[in-house]
C-alpha cells in the first residue's frame, strides 16, 4: 500500500459528498500546477507541460455500486522541440480520461472472484479509494502522455536539417552542397599539403584518369 493520501494535495479529491448513493453525481473544476523534474507531465526531453504551469481540470464524479467513476478533461500548454529541425514548438493540449475508483470491499470481492489474494498485483485495473479519496495524478499523467505526439514536428512538411552541415532547410529551400567524387576526396585533402610541383603532377594524374574513363 502506498503512503496515505494527503487531502492538501491539489490532485487528491474527496468523494464523501457522494455518500455512496448510486446515481449521485458531483462536478468539480480545479486548476493545479504541473509537476516538474522527473515527474513532468509528458514525454521528457521531447514534449511536455512545463513545471509549475497551470493545468485546468474539469471532473464529473459518479457514484456506482462498486465505487466512483471519474470522467474528466485536462487542458494545458505543452512545449517541446521538433524532432526534425530541433526548433522549439508549442501545443495546446486537451486530454480526456476516465477511471473507476473502487470501494475497498468491492476490491476484495473482485479478488475473491478472480481467485487472487489481497496482496496480488495480477489485476492492475483496480484502483481503490483510500478513506474515500483518490489521487488523480497517475491517471492524469497517462492521459497527457497519450494525448501528446511521440514525434512532434513544427509543421507536417518540415524538411529537417542538412545532413552535411546541419543547417535548417526550411530557412533556405535552395540549400545544397556540390557533390564530390568520393574516389578523389582523400587525394584532394592530401593535395593541400603537397609542394606545388607534386600537386601539379597529382592534378595531371587525375585528368588522365578522367580522360580514360570518358573513352
Amino acid at each position: 500500500m502506498n503512503a496515505r493520501l494527503d487531502h492538501r494535495n491539489p490532485l487528491v479529491f474527496d468523494t464523501h459528498e457522494l455518500g455512496r448513493r448510486p446515481g449521485a453525481m458531483q462536478k468539480l473544476s480545479r486548476t493545479v500546477q504541473a509537476p516538474g523534474g522527473d515527474n513532468v507531465f509528458g514525454i521528457a526531453d521531447v514534449i511536455a507541460i512545463p513545471g509549475d504551469s497551470p493545468v485546468e481540470i474539469d471532473l464529473r464524479l459518479e457514484s456506482v455500486m462498486d465505487g466512483v467513476l471519474v470522467t474528466g478533461t485536462a487542458r494545458a500548454h505543452a512545449e517541446g522541440e521538433c524532432v526534425r529541425c530541433l526548433e522549439p514548438l508549442e501545443r495546446e493540449l486537451t486530454a480526456d480520461f476516465q477511471e473507476m475508483f473502487s470501494y475497498p470491499e468491492a476490491e476484495e470481492r473482485h479478488r475473491r472472484m478472480a481467485g487472487t489474494d489481497a496482496d496480488s498485483d495480477e489485476d492492475e485495473s483496480i484502483t481503490p479509494l483510500e478513506d474515500g479519496m483518490f489521487d488523480l495524478e497517475p491517471v492524469l499523467r497517462d492521459a497527457v502522455v497519450l494525448s501528446l505526439p511521440m514525434q512532434p514536428v513544427c509543421r507536417e512538411d518540415c524538411p529537417g536539417l542538412c545532413t552535411v552541415c546541419g543547417a535548417r532547410l526550411a530557412d533556405d529551400p535552395e540549400h545544397h552542397h556540390d557533390a564530390v567524387d568520393a574516389r578523389w576526396a582523400a587525394l584532394q585533402g592530401l593535395a593541400g599539403t603537397m609542394p606545388a610541383g607534386e600537386k601539379d603532377e597529382l592534378d595531371g594524374a587525375e585528368t588522365g584518369v578522367d580522360e580514360k574513363q570518358e573513352k
